[in-house]
């Protein structure tokens, strides 16, 4: 990959960010290789920026087919229902990314994504996963890990006016300037599991209310036995319950969970488009330029409300 250059076509076409962050950049988006599963808004938002930016190809999974939820954040997605025909949600964003940016291989992979083998994910350099099960996280998390080449993983969630981000860069080398010098610098990622089984005692004392209550939210989920995002304002009676009893075993107080947060994130389950365009734009830039700039760091999570971003690494 690395002896490969920019074809006259791609300089042509990507002649303004070329000059923004050079043509090696370029270059390493060209040829990168990415698969998103669950075709919510957020990662709509994410698959338009890295198409339009010229990436080398983008695999799609998420066999749902269209509902009124779906419609109401995820853009992809054209309002003339004739057009759906029984075919995913998947085969109906590939169709109008392909029209973004026709250079770009955009293909769909059908399927659950836990039952894909290490195999599969070893042709990809970045792995997206939205809308799936703590479980399911985790699991595809060790199959990347497992996996000889280092492949960038990330998960988001976005519940009305909230969002989270995690990062999982596994070993990270990058560079930066420090007194007119280039040094070279190594962080150390935790997997996703390794991450959320940190004691809550032990995090720092900043750490955002969104973050724990999204923990609960997860728990509460995986323990009924739900799927990502089914969940409503008659479950914050459980939730509270939940909560209380986790706050016990981690002696965390529970003050540090808010009940008008549980509430908000339990009555509005559905994403909030403009809150897909922030988070699904703004901090995946940061994402997919650390795959292919090799430069700066990425907190492991990055957590988002409508009233302030926050980070915690």
């Amino acid at each position: 990959m690395d002896g490969e250059e920019l074809t006259e076509q791609e300089t042509a076409l990507y002649d303004r960010q070329i000059r923004v962050w050079g043509a090696d950049a370029q270059r390493r988006l060209s040829k990168s290789h990415i698969l998103v599963c669950g075709m919510k808004g957020t990662v709509a938002e994410f698959c338009k920026n890295i198409v339009l930016a010229g990436v080398g190809s983008l695999t799609l999974v998420d066999d749902q087919v269209v509902t009124e939820e779906a419609l109401s954040a995820n853009f992809l997605i054209p309002p003339d229902g004739s057009v759906y025909g029984g075919r995913t949600v998947a085969e109906i964003c590939g169709d109008s990314l392909r029209e973004f940016n026709p250079m770009v291989s955009v293909s769909v992979q059908k399927g659950d994504i836990s039952s894909f083998g290490g195999e599969f994910f070893d042709k990809f350099d970045v792995v997206v996963i939205s809308c799936c099960s703590t479980g399911t996280k985790k699991l595809i998390n060790d199959k990347c890990r497992k996996l000889s080449k280092r492949i960038a993983f990330y998960t988001v969630d976005c519940r009305d006016s909230c969002g989270e981000i995690f990062v999982d860069l596994q070993s990270y080398k990058y560079s930066k300037k420090k007194l007119g010098e280039t040094v070279e610098c190594q962080i150390q990622y935790p997997s996703f599991e390794e991450a959320i089984s940190v004691p809550w005692k032990v995090l720092p004392k900043k750490v955002s209310k969104l973050y724990f209550a999204m923990r609960v939210i997860e728990c509460f989920e995986e323990a009924e036995g739900r799927k990502a995002g089914e969940i409503s304002i008659g479950d914050l009676p459980a939730l509270l319950k939940l909560r209380k009893e986790i706050c016990e075993t981690q002696s965390l107080d529970e003050s540090h969970i808010p009940s008008t947060l549980l509430e908000r994130l339990a009555m509005g389950a559905r994403e909030f488009p403009p809150v897909c365009a922030v988070v699904g734009g703004n901090p995946w830039t940061g994402g997919y330029k650390s795959n292919i700039r090799q430069r700066g760091s990425l907190e492991e999570f990055l957590l988002f409300r409508c009233y302030g971003r926050e980070r915690l690494s």
